[in-house]
Protein backbone atom coordinates (compact mmCIF):
# COMPACT_ATOMS: atom_id res chain seq x y z
CA UNK A 1 0.00 0.00 0.00
CA UNK A 2 1.37 3.39 -0.95
CA UNK A 3 1.37 6.44 1.33
CA UNK A 4 -1.39 7.96 -0.77
CA UNK A 5 -3.54 4.84 -0.44
CA UNK A 6 -2.91 4.82 3.30
CA UNK A 7 -3.99 8.46 3.60
CA UNK A 8 -7.12 7.78 1.53
CA UNK A 9 -8.08 4.70 3.56
CA UNK A 10 -7.34 6.42 6.85
CA UNK A 11 -9.44 9.47 5.95
CA UNK A 12 -12.24 7.19 4.78
CA UNK A 13 -12.29 5.41 8.16
CA UNK A 14 -11.46 8.36 10.41
CA UNK A 15 -15.02 8.94 11.66
CA UNK A 16 -15.58 5.24 12.38
CA UNK A 17 -12.25 5.04 14.23
CA UNK A 18 -13.10 8.15 16.23
CA UNK A 19 -16.52 6.80 17.16
CA UNK A 20 -15.01 3.50 18.27
CA UNK A 21 -12.35 5.33 20.29
CA UNK A 22 -15.05 7.44 21.96
CA UNK A 23 -17.00 4.30 22.79
CA UNK A 24 -13.91 2.80 24.44
CA UNK A 25 -12.52 5.83 26.24
CA UNK A 26 -15.79 7.60 27.04
CA UNK A 27 -13.78 10.81 26.72
CA UNK A 28 -13.38 13.02 23.61
CA UNK A 29 -9.81 14.12 24.36
CA UNK A 30 -8.61 10.57 25.10
CA UNK A 31 -10.44 9.34 21.99
CA UNK A 32 -8.61 11.90 19.81
CA UNK A 33 -5.29 10.84 21.30
CA UNK A 34 -6.11 7.15 20.77
CA UNK A 35 -6.99 7.78 17.11
CA UNK A 36 -3.70 9.67 16.64
CA UNK A 37 -1.74 6.84 18.27
CA UNK A 38 -3.54 4.41 15.98
CA UNK A 39 -2.65 6.44 12.90
CA UNK A 40 1.01 6.51 13.92
CA UNK A 41 1.16 2.79 14.67
CA UNK A 42 -0.71 1.92 11.46
CA UNK A 43 1.62 4.08 9.37
CA UNK A 44 4.74 2.68 11.04
CA UNK A 45 3.38 -0.85 10.62
CA UNK A 46 2.17 -0.37 7.08
CA UNK A 47 4.53 -3.11 5.91
CA UNK A 48 2.44 -5.60 7.97
CA UNK A 49 -0.78 -4.78 6.11
CA UNK A 50 -1.74 -7.59 3.77
CA UNK A 51 -3.12 -6.52 0.41
CA UNK A 52 -6.63 -7.74 -0.16
CA UNK A 53 -7.58 -7.52 3.51
CA UNK A 54 -9.79 -4.91 5.12
CA UNK A 55 -8.00 -1.71 6.06
CA UNK A 56 -10.90 -0.88 8.38
CA UNK A 57 -10.61 -4.14 10.32
CA UNK A 58 -6.82 -3.83 10.45
CA UNK A 59 -6.94 -0.26 11.80
CA UNK A 60 -9.74 -1.12 14.28
CA UNK A 61 -7.57 -3.96 15.61
CA UNK A 62 -4.65 -1.55 16.06
CA UNK A 63 -6.93 0.91 17.86
CA UNK A 64 -8.36 -1.81 20.12
CA UNK A 65 -4.90 -3.19 20.96
CA UNK A 66 -3.58 0.31 21.64
CA UNK A 67 -6.51 0.96 23.97
CA UNK A 68 -5.82 -2.30 25.86
CA UNK A 69 -2.10 -1.52 26.11
CA UNK A 70 -2.83 1.98 27.43
CA UNK A 71 -5.41 0.55 29.82
CA UNK A 72 -2.88 -1.98 31.19
CA UNK A 73 -0.27 0.77 31.69
CA UNK A 74 -2.76 2.95 33.54
CA UNK A 75 -3.91 -0.03 35.59
CA UNK A 76 -0.34 -0.64 36.76
CA UNK A 77 -0.10 3.04 37.72
CA UNK A 78 -3.35 2.76 39.68
CA UNK A 79 -5.14 5.33 37.48
CA UNK A 80 -7.92 3.05 36.18
CA UNK A 81 -11.44 3.36 37.58
CA UNK A 82 -13.22 0.64 35.59
CA UNK A 83 -12.21 -2.99 35.14
CA UNK A 84 -11.54 -3.99 31.52
CA UNK A 85 -14.68 -6.16 31.62
CA UNK A 86 -16.71 -2.93 31.61
CA UNK A 87 -15.50 -2.38 28.04
CA UNK A 88 -16.44 -5.83 26.74
CA UNK A 89 -19.42 -4.35 24.87
CA UNK A 90 -17.01 -2.31 22.77
CA UNK A 91 -14.19 -4.83 22.49
CA UNK A 92 -16.31 -7.60 21.03
CA UNK A 93 -15.82 -7.85 17.31
CA UNK A 94 -19.06 -6.78 15.63
CA UNK A 95 -17.63 -7.81 12.26
CA UNK A 96 -17.08 -11.43 13.25
CA UNK A 97 -18.97 -14.27 11.64
CA UNK A 98 -21.59 -16.03 13.73
CA UNK A 99 -20.26 -19.30 15.10
CA UNK A 100 -21.69 -21.98 12.82
CA UNK A 101 -20.77 -25.65 12.48
CA UNK A 102 -18.00 -24.98 9.95
CA UNK A 103 -16.29 -22.35 12.05
CA UNK A 104 -16.65 -24.54 15.17
CA UNK A 105 -14.90 -27.36 13.31
CA UNK A 106 -12.10 -24.99 12.33
CA UNK A 107 -11.71 -23.81 15.92
CA UNK A 108 -11.47 -27.44 17.11
CA UNK A 109 -8.91 -28.15 14.40
CA UNK A 110 -6.85 -25.10 15.40
CA UNK A 111 -6.96 -26.16 19.06
CA UNK A 112 -5.84 -29.61 17.98
CA UNK A 113 -2.91 -28.07 16.11
CA UNK A 114 -1.95 -25.98 19.15
CA UNK A 115 -1.82 -29.18 21.23
CA UNK A 116 0.90 -30.52 18.90
CA UNK A 117 3.28 -27.74 19.94
CA UNK A 118 6.01 -28.52 22.43
CA UNK A 119 5.16 -27.48 26.00
CA UNK A 120 7.92 -24.86 26.05
CA UNK A 121 6.38 -23.13 23.00
CA UNK A 122 2.73 -23.85 23.74
CA UNK A 123 2.60 -22.23 27.21
CA UNK A 124 3.98 -18.78 26.21
CA UNK A 125 1.91 -18.83 23.00
CA UNK A 126 -1.34 -19.57 24.85
CA UNK A 127 -0.58 -16.91 27.46
CA UNK A 128 0.05 -14.40 24.64
CA UNK A 129 -3.23 -15.36 22.95
CA UNK A 130 -5.00 -14.85 26.29
CA UNK A 131 -3.71 -11.27 26.32
CA UNK A 132 -0.68 -11.42 28.59
CA UNK A 133 2.12 -8.98 27.78
CA UNK A 134 5.60 -10.31 26.97
CA UNK A 135 7.00 -9.09 30.29
CA UNK A 136 4.16 -10.77 32.21
CA UNK A 137 4.82 -14.06 30.43
CA UNK A 138 8.53 -13.67 31.10
CA UNK A 139 7.93 -13.11 34.81
CA UNK A 140 5.36 -15.90 35.10
CA UNK A 141 7.51 -18.53 33.36
CA UNK A 142 10.79 -17.17 34.75
CA UNK A 143 12.44 -16.95 31.32
CA UNK A 144 14.04 -13.98 29.52
CA UNK A 145 11.72 -11.76 27.46
CA UNK A 146 13.73 -12.53 24.30
CA UNK A 147 13.08 -16.22 24.84
CA UNK A 148 9.36 -15.50 25.25
CA UNK A 149 9.27 -13.60 21.96
CA UNK A 150 11.26 -16.32 20.22
CA UNK A 151 9.01 -19.11 21.47
CA UNK A 152 5.85 -17.25 20.52
CA UNK A 153 7.22 -16.56 17.05
CA UNK A 154 8.24 -20.20 16.69
CA UNK A 155 4.75 -21.32 17.75
CA UNK A 156 3.11 -18.96 15.24
CA UNK A 157 5.32 -20.19 12.41
CA UNK A 158 4.79 -23.85 13.33
CA UNK A 159 1.01 -23.38 13.60
CA UNK A 160 0.84 -21.61 10.26
CA UNK A 161 2.74 -24.50 8.65
CA UNK A 162 0.49 -27.13 10.23
CA UNK A 163 -2.70 -25.23 9.36
CA UNK A 164 -1.53 -24.79 5.76
CA UNK A 165 -0.70 -28.51 5.50
CA UNK A 166 -4.15 -29.43 6.79
CA UNK A 167 -5.80 -26.97 4.41
CA UNK A 168 -7.34 -24.92 7.21
CA UNK A 169 -5.62 -21.68 6.36
CA UNK A 170 -4.35 -20.35 3.04
CA UNK A 171 -0.71 -19.29 2.92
Amino acid sequence: MTKEEFNHNYKENFIALTNFAKKLTRNNVEAEELVQQTALKAYKGLHTFKEGTSFKSWSFTILKNTFITNYNKRKKQGIVNNPIEDFSFALSNSYSVKNNATSQMRVKEIHSCIQTLSPKSKKPFLMHVEGYQYNEISDSLNIPIGTVKSRINFARTKLKTILNERGIMAA
